[in-house]
């Protein structure tokens, strides 16, 4: 569970505790995030805050292309759950670092999820799409550009995944490999991605997301085994959802 918060962090620790005999650790073939060299895949990714910069820091988004040029994606996790409702407010700064904001902060205007997480956090449908506004008159992916949304990639590809932990003021990355959790449902390992992580892209070579930490288990208990829904029908039909509105 890489959500922030007080809340989330205690279930996050209990759920951990109660689960530790079933799972291995980390491989001694895992590899180690490090720190993101700052350029402009990295600066599409940002961190999700609560209010303002100078709020809460709630999970990591990136710049997704679309027809409008104002579309984010994260985990459905960072955006809405039943005990909270749709968190109200959110501000995305794409390239945060160290308190700075080179691209100022984007206020979200739409989320986009399916009604199955909305209704019951089903984890096959922990995606969000999320509407920013525009700043000074421009669109979002005309300051920073967007990533190709891909769909039924299938299982095994290269990616890198770059996220936002709480503990770090600047984005932690790592090249891997994605691996089948289920049929429907993908996984990677790395150590690092800890809580704030949620939401972050997995990106092929060619700037392609192709996931988004969360889904089982909203992203994972363990900071070195992350997962993400499979990017499949189910992730094509909210984009279209999310860009017929926007």
């Amino acid at each position: 569970m890489r959500r922030t918060g007080a809340l989330a962090a205690l279930l996050a620790a209990v759920q951990l505790a109660a689960a530790a005999c079933d799972w291995p650790g980390s491989a001694p073939d895992t590899p180690s995030s490090h720190p993101a060299p700052r350029d402009a895949a990295s600066d599409r990714i940002g961190a999700l805050f609560l209010g303002s910069v100078d709020g809460p820091r709630m999970c990591t988004a990136s710049v997704v292309s679309s027809p409008q040029r104002n579309l984010l994606v994260t985990a459905a996790h960072c955006v809405e759950t039943l005990d909270r409702g749709r968190e109200d407010g959110l501000v995305f700064a794409p390239g945060f670092r160290h308190g700075r904001t080179p691209y100022g902060s984007w206020p979200l205007t739409e989320v986009t999820v399916d009604e199955r997480w909305t209704d019951s956090e089903d984890p096959e449908y922990d995606v969000a799409f999320l509407t920013v506004a525009p700043v000074d008159g421009e669109e979002i992916e005309d300051v920073v550009g967007g990533n190709r949304l891909g769909t039924r990639q299938g299982f095994g590809l290269p990616v890198s995944v770059t996220g936002y932990p709480n503990d770090s003021e600047e984005p932690i990355t790592c090249a891997t490999r994605t691996g089948s959790q289920s049929p429907t449902q993908e996984s990677f390992r790395c150590t690092g991605y800890s809580v704030g992580t949620s939401g972050s892209p997995w990106l092929t070579p060619d700037g392609t997301v192709v996931g988004v930490i969360g889904g089982y288990e909203e992203g994972g208990y363990e900071d070195a085994v992350s997962y993400s829904v499979t990017f499949d029908g189910r992730v094509a039909e909210l984009y279209r959802r999310a860009t017929a509105q926007a």
